[in-house]
């Protein structure tokens, strides 16, 4: 029988070398044996399957539940407080962690010896109502009234919403550039959204992998005047919930790996995949705390 290694099995079959690392831990790659510190892969081991569930993950039914009784303290709090400050401080909010988390839980903003951004302020406490959207609302394929909807509830509010060439929750009018790269034109938005939304939602059984596509192929697009980042991240969380895989959130140490792996997606895919995966083993630590269980 023929070995080879993690590298060229990863490469093999279009996953990153952290991911095939990790099938091998688990058992999950028939005939692997580890020498030393370096895994051995048959050349003909196929890829692991899922296994579909029609039951929501415990996560979500435990984020409904919690979201309906108001609960204090548990994983929804959590999600809510930590998803919202750093999705909005990768976007240059100025709000602290400690300041997000008053606002979630008395819906005050608290005495601070500087000046706070009222902006910041209206984006957070709309951020919130954008998670409890995406938990709600699980189940549904991805659509653009989705999209727009989304985009709606995080920037409804805001001084953007008075300039008449911003439209909260349409698509941009004017081009825009993210990391100095020019993005989709506003004209041809419509179309790209939807080729994105129709290869995406064709797909039988939607992987890790197809999700940060999904992601960096939104963020190419970048259909909105402002509020790309924060939508996407938050579609990237909800497609985790949906495809009962574990979520994660980008956090401001990873910010700089998740911007570069933006860039290089997805000429060199290790970059996102292994940002993104740190961020989920991160996450894992989080659920193994509020005992709740995911597969592993």
């Amino acid at each position: 029988m023929e070995y080879i290694s993690v590298k060229d099995w990863a490469e093999m079959h279009g996953v990153a070398e952290r991911t095939a690392r990790n099938y091998c831990a688990q058992g999950k790659i028939g005939g692997a044996y580890l020498v030393g510190k370096t895994w051995n892969i048959p050349a003909e081991a196929e890829l692991p399957k899922r296994r579909k569930s029609s039951k929501i993950s415990p996560l979500l039914s435990c984020l409904r539940e919690q979201k309906a009784g108001k609960t204090k303290g548990g994983i929804y709090h959590r999600i809510q407080v930590d998803l919202t400050y750093n999705s909005n401080h990768i976007e240059g909010s100025r709000l602290t962690h400690d300041q997000t988390r008053y606002i979630f839980e008395t819906n005050t903003i608290g005495v601070t010896d500087r000046s706070v951004n009222v902006d910041d302020i209206i984006e957070t406490t709309n951020h919130f109502r954008a998670i409890d959207f995406i938990i709600d609302r699980t189940e549904e394929k991805l659509s653009e009234a989705f999209v727009k909807h989304l985009h709606f509830l995080i920037k409804s509010g805001t001084s953007d919403e008075s300039k008449k060439w911003f439209r909260v929750g349409e698509y941009k009018l004017l081009p825009n550039e993210v990391g100095g790269c020019d993005t989709v034109a506003p004209e041809n938005v419509h179309k790209e959204m939807m080729n994105l939304l129709r290869d995406y939602n064709t797909k039988k059984s939607v992987t890790l992998e197809d999700i940060i596509d999904f992601h960096q192929w939104f963020e190419a697009i970048h259909p909105f005047q402002d509020g790309n980042g924060r939508v996407g991240r938050l579609i990237m969380f909800r497609e985790c919930l949906r495809s009962g895989q574990v979520p994660f959130i980008i956090t401001e140490e990873l910010k700089m790996y998740y911007y570069n792996g933006l860039r290089n997606w997805p000429g060199i895919k290790g970059y996102l995949m292994d940002t993104c995966l740190t961020a989920q083993d991160n996450f894992k630590v989080l659920l193994d705390r509020f005992r709740i269980k995911y597969e592993r």
